[in-house]
């Protein structure tokens, strides 16, 4: 399961939701909005997502790690909005029978959620301006 959110990210309680008595083995992985990026200091990070797409791709890419890695139980969630420094922007959690399918596929889903999930960010730096990052073709992108 996917999801996409505006509020804060809580991790304890996202891993209370993977429960599961057949698992041995927990990985998670969690992305945190730092203060610099390539030489310049990042003031705040803005997220934006197109969810419906986020949705299917997301649970797409969770169905693959499945099939690679069986893992009994997994959850991604990605913030949009405004985020400050020490932010959660994504956290991943994988719950697996053995240690090696829960960190091989909390690997593969974060690898993947970040190609191919249309979620963009923006970094707001010290002095006022700010530019969307990695993101080819996104002059327009404000626009809408």
């Amino acid at each position: 399961m996917i999801e996409v959110t505006s509020e804060a990210i809580d991790a304890e309680a996202l891993k209370s939701t993977l429960g599961n008595a057949g698992a041995g083995g927990f990985c998670s992985f969690e992305g945190w909005v730092r203060n610099e990026n390539e030489g310049r200091t990042v003031e705040r990070l803005e997220y934006e997502a197109y969810e419906p797409l986020v949705i299917s791709e997301g649970n797409k890419v969770l169905a693959e790690a499945r099939q690679r890695f069986p893992y009994l139980e997994a959850k991604c969630v990605h913030r949009t909005g405004l985020l400050e420094i020490g932010e959660m922007a994504v956290w991943v959690g994988v719950a697996s029978a053995h240690r090696d399918e829960a960190f091989k596929a909390c690997r593969f889903i974060i690898d993947e959620l970040k190609v191919r999930l249309p979620i963009w960010k923006k970094e707001h730096y010290v002095g006022g301006d700010s530019g969307w990052v990695n993101c080819e073709g996104c002059a327009h992108h404000g626009s809408h």
